[in-house]
């Protein structure tokens, strides 16, 4: 049987959950998600997989994103294991190579996937990220202002103010 396992921990943002398969890091809610919406999108995401506690992705992701939240820690190491469509897939790579400290419209990345006119799927590819953080969202941005984060734009502005991107 499949197996994923869950994690949380709790930074100065509030608490974080992990849930992680064999192939990598799968899922990572921002504070202010409730354990029960994340257990039941994992649930959704990962149907018929066997839930346990810990897993060393996890304990690594913690890890790594307590150095993140710290200032220490630039660019995240672990292996993901992404879900969505092909199109999303590509456009969450696409937001996961924005360097540290940096921003990118949704235009802009729709263009460098070449296909100019999918600013709203990007967006919409965006909306869906299991990873935030690892994969940083947040850095993306609409062309008239911040756009919108699923932590909320005061989250979405403290990350870009403790990277230096505004």
């Amino acid at each position: 049987m499949k197996r994923i396992y869950v994690h949380s921990f709790k930074t100065g943002l509030g608490t974080i959950r992990t849930a992680a398969t064999d192939k990598g890091l799968a899922v990572l809610s921002l504070p202010g998600e409730s354990e029960r919406l994340f257990r039941a999108r994992v649930r959704r995401y990962f149907k018929g997989y066997e839930v346990n506690e810990g897993g060393a992705t996890n304990r690594e992701t913690e890890k790594q994103v307590r150095q993140y939240l710290g200032g220490k820690l630039k660019h995240f190491t672990l292996k993901l294991d992404i879900q969505g469509t092909e199109f999303q897939k590509k456009a969450l790579k696409k937001v996961a190579s924005i360097p540290y400290g940096k921003t990118s419209s949704y235009g802009e990345i729709a263009r460098a996937l070449g296909a100019p006119k999918a600013a709203r799927a990007v967006g919409s590819a965006n909306a869906r990220n299991n990873l935030p953080l690892v994969i940083p969202c947040h850095r993306v941005v609409a062309s008239n202002g911040l756009g919108g984060y699923g932590g909320g734009l005061a989250m979405k502005t403290q990350l870009l103010k403790m990277e230096g991107a505004i």
